[in-house]
């Protein structure tokens, strides 16, 4: 066996470039967020061949005194924390001081930088062996960190770099993050002299917009939820802009870019009740909090997180989501036909060209069919009721009311306006200020049965049924010591959700009574996941999932099926549930249940006004 000798400071660098960069987008993510942690309002961000030639980010920072230059490309050299109190209380993005040294020990580096007290700025170079002394140059104040030839002289790593292109995109995607995190900070990126984008000191909502679309702001949610010290805030998009991938997913905390399991979770579990378990939400979320009661030291790449009561996040987390995700049809922000909305109105009225004008009625007015002479009060004797109603809802309550006020107090009343007729037993078709609305009856009585049998459940305890023989099974140190804590408490959450589990040794649980939903289930695998998320979240979302699964199964049969025929009382009675049910936008499997199509996409569709 060889003796146990010392490594290189070089070979240590390589080592830890190993695990800070791994490709040019984390030396990029690197260097980025050095230039926020130095107060740049300005950065610049240029690349060649994908940032494997050449990598170069320019800011307007504070700079680097001449004093501290040399120290610049060292391992464990850094301004940002100094104590152990610092790193457990570490607001900045960078503070390991390996960054910058891992970087410089697997490419030929040139850092330039002037400080605001210095005559002129000033160069060190690196060629990954050595460092050379620092150079008179010049420069504004602010710091330029150029990187060339990555990997040059690890070519074992060099040969895991995949194409131009596919470093490139990896490159785009570290820069949207962090222009994401800062909108109040303006960036450039350029890749082989070409200026891909720009983006200027903005709001918030802009900055979204500038990098996710305008698809996705159309069809974005505002979160914003304070308590006890805790700030979740951004925009999370509507269920009907699901995605294929997670490539449309960003979450800060505290400004750092993080994928957090715990999050993640909580997230998944907002949309659980809205989406279609194929397709995954799109969001830019940040979350804001004491650094004391976060733990960024976890992973060289800081991309994990730990949090001092992460039940308490997790439960904070899905509310604020549950919340913005929760609102009635009717509560929201319109988006236009080929989108499932929230709520079909932005404004109060329109005209056949779109403009705010006359406002067209929420019932059908008498029309003069001469051709039907067999049936000439047809149309009277299949909309006076809707228009007597509507009538006597909108002008009854102030003789003297203004038409416009009527239009909008019916708007607010009624936005899924009123139903007309039924297409082929599936689907209904109301009559609203804004056009038509199309229906899926079957889907949207789903959702309004789903949510009233949760309704009913959330109001007491989940019931419980004891099973004739127990079950044991052999269970791990952390499953007993979960029963042993709760059966300290009187099994409180066990009891909640319908659970009697007994500890048989220090290896063996037995499973005494499940719940009555859940009798017919396997009642190991489900004793183990509701012990799992009972030590990870402190609530078992496990038991809520499945819960979840057998109502909406229930829901399905309850709901009214296709080719059945409704009155128009029945229709309307529908869409009055729909405007007072929450999240009946989508069916229980994240489908849409109606459509809205505007006056003047219908006007589209005749060529009216050519």
């Amino acid at each position: 066996m060889a003796a146990i000798r010392l490594l290189p400071n070089q070979l240590i660098s390589q080592i830890a470039a190993g695990e800070v960069v791994e490709r040019p987008a984390s030396a990029l993510k690197e260097l980025l967020e050095n230039s926020l942690d130095a107060g740049s309002t300005d950065i610049n961000v240029s690349l060649l061949q994908g940032g494997v030639k050449q990598l170069r980010v320019a800011d307007n920072g504070v700079g680097v005194p001449l004093d501290d230059l040399a120290l610049a490309l060292t391992r464990h050299a850094t301004s940002k924390i100094a104590s152990l109190d610092d790193l457990e209380n570490v607001a900045s993005l960078g503070f390991r001081g390996e960054a910058l040294a891992s970087i410089a020990s697997v490419s030929r580096t040139d850092f330039i930088s002037r400080h605001e007290n210095d005559k002129h700025a000033w160069r060190i170079t690196s060629d990954g062996n050595h460092i050379e002394m620092p150079q008179p140059a010049a420069l504004d104040v602010g710091t330029i960190v150029e990187v060339n030839d990555l990997y040059f002289n690890t070519p074992a790593r060099r040969k895991f770099l995949k194409t131009e292109g596919t470093e490139f995109g990896h490159c785009e995607d570290a820069f949207k993050r962090v222009a994401l995190s800062r909108p109040d900070v303006g960036f450039m990126l350029q890749h082989n002299g070409r200026a891909l984008m720009r983006l200027s000191a903005s709001a918030p909502q802009k900055r979204f917009t500038e990098v996710l679309g305008e698809d996705f702001a159309a069809e974005a949610l505002s979160v914003d939820e304070s308590a006890a010290g805790l700030r979740f805030w951004g925009m999370t998009a509507k269920p009907t802009f699901s995605r294929h991938t997670r490539d449309t997913q960003y979450v800060y905390v505290n400004g750092r870019f993080v994928r957090d399991k715990l999050i993640s979770h909580a997230i998944r579990q907002a949309y659980q009740d809205v989406m279609h378990g194929d397709r995954h939400p799109a969001f830019v979320l940040f979350l804001e909090l004491d650094p004391s009661l976060v733990d960024v030291n976890v992973h060289p790449a800081k991309t994990e997180v730990r949090f001092r009561d992460g039940q308490a996040i997790h439960r904070f987390i899905f509310q604020a989501l549950h919340k913005a995700l929760a609102t009635p049809t009717g509560a929201s922000n319109f988006v236009t036909a080929s989108q499932a909305p929230s709520n079909p109105f932005s404004s109060n009225s329109f005209n056949a060209t779109g403009d705010s004008a006359r406002p067209y009625p929420t019932f059908q007015s008498q029309m003069d069919l001469r051709a039907n002479q067999s049936s000439p009060d047809f149309y009277q004797t299949m909309f006076g009721g809707i228009k007597q109603a509507y009538q006597a809802q909108s002008f009854a309550p102030q003789a003297n009311t203004q038409a416009g006020d009527v239009v909008n107090q019916t708007h607010q009343d009624f936005p899924l306006g009123f139903a007309v007729a039924q297409v082929h037993g599936v689907y209904v078709l109301a009559q609203n200020s804004l056009g038509l609305v199309v229906i899926d009856m079957h889907a949207a009585h789903e959702r309004i049965m789903y949510e009233r049998l949760k309704n009913a459940l959330d109001v007491e305890h989940v019931p419980m049924q004891p099973l004739l023989l127990p079950v044991s099974f052999q269970a791990d140190r952390l499953e007993v010591a979960t029963v042993e804590d709760e059966l300290s408490n009187g099994q409180g959450n066990l009891r909640q959700l319908g659970f009697d589990i007994a500890v048989l040794s220090p290896t063996t649980l037995a499973v005494r009574a499940v719940p009555v939903m859940l009798q017919d289930a396997d009642s190991v695998a489900l004793a183990r996941d509701v012990l799992r998320d009972l030590r990870e979240y402190g609530g078992s979302r496990a038991l809520a999932e499945r819960r979840n699964e057998m109502l909406g199964t229930m829901a399905c049969h309850a709901a009214v099926r296709a080719n059945r025929s409704l009155t128009i009382p029945e229709m309307n009675a529908l869409l009055r549930d729909m405007e007072a049910t929450e999240r009946s936008g989508q069916c229980n499997h994240g489908r849409p249940t109606w459509f809205q199509v505007t006056m003047g996409e219908l006007d589209k569709m005749f060529m009216r006004g050519k």
